[in-house]
Order: C-alpha cells, then sequence, then structure tokens
C-alpha cells in the first residue's frame, strides 16, 4: 500500500488524468441518458465542453494558472451558447482548489471571486421554473457555498504547507546554527588546549634544559649539585607529563573515567611550588602577596597562574645571565592584579609588539587571549630602568 502511495505521489498528473477520465465517463453518461431531451445542437456542444473541462482537471497541477483560465472561459461560453451545467463541470470546483492551494496569488484571488459570482450566475441563465423567485435566489446562495469551501479548502491547505515549510526552513537553520556553535566550540577548545600547551612545554623544558647546562658544567667538579639537577629535571619531566596527560584527556572522552585519575588546574596557591622550580632553576625571585588572600573563581586562578609561569619563563629566556625577577600578587576587593618584573635584557621589541613575528611572542598572545577570556586587562613591555614588566588586573567577574 505504501508502494502505491509513493508511486501516486510521484506521478500527480497520471492521478489527475485518471480522473479526469472518470468525470468524462460520468458526464457521457448523464449526456446519453439526456440527449433525446436535450436535442442534436445541444448534445454537439456539449461534447466539446466536457473534452475541455476533462483537460483543465487533467492538467491543473502541471499549468494551474492556465487551466483556471479555460475553465473561466468555458463557463463564459456556456453561458453564450447556452450549454446547460453537466457533471463535467465539478472541474471548476476542483481548478478553484487547486488555484487556491498551489497557483499564484492572483490566480487564488481570481478562483475565489469567479467561484463566488459562477452560482448566481449559472442560476440566473437558467432559472428553476417551479422554484419561484425566492427558491432561485435560496437555491444560488444554496450552490455558491460549494464554490466557497473549495476555495477554503485549498488556501488552508496553502496555509499549511507554508507554515510546515517554514517549519523545516527554521529547523534546517538550528541545525546549521548548532553545527556552526559545535564548530566555534571546537575552535576555542582547540585554542585552549594549545595554550596549555605551551604554557607547559615551554615553562617546563625551559627548566629542564637550564638544569641539564647546569648538570653538565658541574659533572666533574661537583658531582652532588649535578645529581640534584638532573633530580629537578626528572621532577619536572614527570609534572609536565602529568599535564599534558591532563590536557590530552580532553581529547579522549572519558580517560580519566575509565582510568580514575583527574590532575586539577592549577591556581595561585601553586604559585610557591612554581617559583621555587623557577628558583632551583637559577632564576632569583622575589615574591609578595598583598591583601587578603581568599578562594578565586577557577579561570581567574588559573589565568594568574599561567600569566606568572609565562612571565617567568621569558625572564630566564631573555633576561640574561643576572637577571632576577619579582612576583607582587595583589588581593583587591573586586579583582586580583599581578605585577611581574625583571632586571635583565628585557624581551626583543616584536616579541610584545602586534602579536610577535614569524611565530615569536606566542606566549604573550596566550596572555592577552587569557586575560580577555575573563575581562581583564594587561600590559607587558620594557621597564624605564631597563628589563621587563608585566602587569595584569583580573576582575572576580566574568566577561559577558
Amino acid at each position: 500500500m505504501q508502494r502505491l502511495y509513493d508511486f501516486l505521489r510521484r506521478h500527480p498528473t497520471g492521478v489527475d488524468v485518471f480522473w479526469a477520465f472518470v468525470l468524462l465517463g460520468i458526464s457521457g453518461l448523464g449526456l446519453v441518458a439526456v440527449a433525446d431531451a436535450q436535442g442534436h445542437r445541444q448534445v454537439l456542444l456539449s461534447i466539446p465542453t466536457m473534452l475541455a473541462l476533462g483537460v483543465v482537471v487533467a492538467l491543473r497541477r502541471r499549468a494551474t494558472e492556465r487551466m483556471l483560465i479555460l475553465a473561466a472561459g468555458i463557463g463564459v461560453l456556456q453561458m453564450i451558447f447556452d450549454v446547460e451545467p453537466s457533471p463535467a463541470n465539478f472541474a471548476m470546483l476542483v481548478i478553484i482548489y487547486t488555484a487556491a492551494a498551489d497557483g499564484a496569488p492572483w490566480a487564488s484571488r481570481f478562483a475565489l471571486v469567479g467561484g463566488l459570482v459562477a452560482a448566481p450566475l449559472s442560476q440566473a441563465r437558467w432559472p428553476e421554473s417551479n422554484a419561484g423567485v425566492w427558491g432561485n435566489v435560496l437555491l444560488m446562495a444554496f450552490l455558491v457555498v460549494p464554490f466557497a469551501l473549495a476555495w477554503v479548502l485549498g488556501d488552508s491547505i496553502r496555509t499549511r504547507r507554508a507554515y510546515f515549510a517554514q517549519l523545516e526552513e527554521r529547523a534546517n537553520r538550528l541545525e546549521k546554527e548548532r553545527e556552526a556553535q559545535a564548530k566555534v566550540a571546537v575552535a576555542a577548545e582547540r585554542a585552549r588546549i594549545a595554550r596549555e600547551l605551551h604554557d607547559v612545554v615551554a615553562h617546563n623544558v625551559s627548566v629542564m634544559v637550564v638544569q641539564a647546562d647546569g648538570a653538565a658544567y658541574v659533572l666533574d667538579a661537583a658531582p652532588d649539585q649535578a645529581k640534584q639537577a638532573l633530580a629537578t629535571i626528572s621532577g619536572t619531566g614527570r609534572q609536565a607529563l602529568a599535564e599534558m596527560r591532563r590536557l590530552l584527556g580532553v581529547l579522549r572522552t572519558g580517560e580519566h573515567e575509565e582510568h580514575g585519575e583527574y590532575v586539577p588546574q592549577p591556581d595561585v596557591e601553586q604559585l610557591d611550588e612554581l617559583i621555587e622550580q623557577v628558583r632551583g632553576a637559577g632564576l632569583p625571585v622575589d615574591f609578595k602577596v598583598e591583601g587578603t588572600p581568599r578562594p578565586l573563581p577557577s579561570g581567574v586562578e588559573l589565568t594568574a597562574y599561567r600569566i606568572v609561569q609565562e612571565a617567568l619563563t621569558n625572564t630566564r629566556k631573555h633576561g640574561g645571565e643576572n637577571a632576577g625577577a619579582s612576583v607582587r600578587l595583589v588581593y583587591f576587593d573586586d579583582g586580583l592584579g599581578l605585577l611581574v618584573e625583571d632586571d635583565g635584557k628585557g624581551a626583543p621589541h616584536e616579541l610584545y609588539e602586534d602579536g610577535g613575528a614569524d611565530g615569536s611572542g606566542h606566549g604573550l598572545i596566550g596572555m592577552r587571549e587569557r586575560v580577555g577570556m575573563v575581562g581583564g586587562t594587561l600590559d607587558a613591555g620594557p621597564r624605564p630602568g631597563g628589563g621587563f614588566r608585566i602587569s595584569a588586573l583580573l576582575p572576580l567577574k566574568p566577561a559577558h
């Protein structure tokens, strides 16, 4: 049954042609039944009228506007040549419905007007002799109803189709928006992971390189110091692997649930460990906390930790051999302030202007992105007395 229904939907003109033949058959039987009463002339005029109305039904969906005009013309010719209505005139109801459902706007309006005037004109042209004046008026009103209902049914079908088309378009638009949002979320997550990986790798590898160079230098003269440096390299490497495992776990759904492991995000409480690690790598760091420490949003704490980590990494890279650094962490009522300064040679100009050049300055780019995500401000550049300064203000309320 479903196959038959699908076949009929794929061949609407064939279905219309079938019903056109059915209508012609019924009209032909009616014409034969009244042939003796109507006369030879009426029969000859009725045959082309029925055939034309059959064409209207057969092609109603293929050429709706043309068939509507053809049906109107046939009606006019029927009144001119006194061809009384027959069952074939049911085609006029069909074309009025079709024009209201599928036709152009002007065709729908034309069908409504034509349907409302067709019955009165027909009743005026062929009145019932035994009904009287009021009887013909009532019959005229009764005959208008089918034409009006045909148009109303077609117009409701048009409205329903437009409604479903709007729903489908809306669903498609929402699906596209969801896909776009998913792509944006993926891109944001990749950018976050890239920033995290940069911070983790840049800091820990820098520490490991410094310690490895120091161990190689004192290997023969001071084996104990070399041993301590190797232990620092080992601990730093494990820490880097742990953080990278946490980050890469984001790309593997459910990995931390399966293994029962989760490494928390670093926060300001771990700055002491970070600074001790940097000091152990040979960079003197003065660390002070001002204000009353209190819990902060996780995004603010992670941003503060990464800024200090990246700033100290840059000092080791660009500050020179005798550089020292200072870190100030200030708790305000409505935010957290950071100030990281060093007295070294300072970073090259291209690292803090225009976001870096030729792949340089990614650390500062990451800082600005992190600070921007929490609605804060960042200022980075050379100090007036030499060295480099990074200051940031991180508000406690998220950016909107």
